[in-house]
């Protein structure tokens, strides 16, 4: 649904939109690729059009996709609405407003926050959508987490088999093999083997010697 003007006011509407026989959609879709055409040159918007459309919607060209926007007017009307009583982070995700997937969409931005530019964070931060923090902590963790190297991975996981073949005598790892500490030998020998052109000369004596065929 198009708004024009008042306090849920958006220009975000779909190409295919009309108001009565005019088709609306369409000619804001051209006044936004005008905007894009630098100012003086061939087909550029004129800076009072553009002034113009900034005092009805000052996001009606945004630099994200329109069809962002258009959700978020509607979230911004379903807020107003509720006079800004909205927990967004409870918001069932199958709340359909004025025909938007409303509740997918706010799921969406909270989760994918870090993704967003400032300015639709701030948009979303103005009407009460925040991080998932839930989230946004379990990314933390991982970027804080110590880097493994790859090499770091093949000298724990060749330590781990030469414990298998001292205990067993052979490396004939079960696929689903585990050790205490967690790690997937039988996996991660299976891997090795697949990727053996990759493995460097020494890497592969390395295997060779604990008795690994190939």
């Amino acid at each position: 649904m198009l708004r024009v003007g008042g306090a849920g006011g958006s220009l975000a509407a779909p190409a295919r939109a009309s108001v009565g026989r005019y088709a609306i959609g369409t000619w804001l879709s051209e006044l936004r690729a005008a905007a894009q055409v630098p100012a003086g040159q061939p087909g550029a918007l004129v800076p009072e059009r553009r002034r113009a459309l900034e005092e009805i919607d000052p996001w009606w060209c945004p630099a994200w996709p329109i069809a962002w926007q258009r959700v978020y007017a509607t979230a911004r009307q379903w807020w107003l609405e509720a006079d800004g009583r909205v927990d967004w982070a409870q918001l069932p995700t199958d709340v359909v407003f004025e025909g938007e997937q409303l509740g997918r969409w706010v799921k969406a931005q909270r989760a994918g926050w870090v993704e967003l530019d400032q300015e639709q964070r701030d948009l979303l931060a103005a009407i009460g959508i925040e991080e998932d923090q839930e989230l946004a902590a379990a990314r933390a963790a991982a970027a804080a987490k110590p880097k493994v190297s790859r090499a770091d991975r093949f000298g724990a996981g060749l330590a781990a088999l030469a414990a298998f073949v001292e205990r067993e005598g052979h490396a004939k790892v079960p696929r689903a093999y585990k050790t205490e500490e967690g790690l997937s030998l039988g996996a991660w020998l299976n891997n090795q083997k697949a990727r053996r052109d990759k493995l460097s000369e020494e890497q592969r004596g390395q295997l060779e010697a604990l008795g690994v065929a190939w």
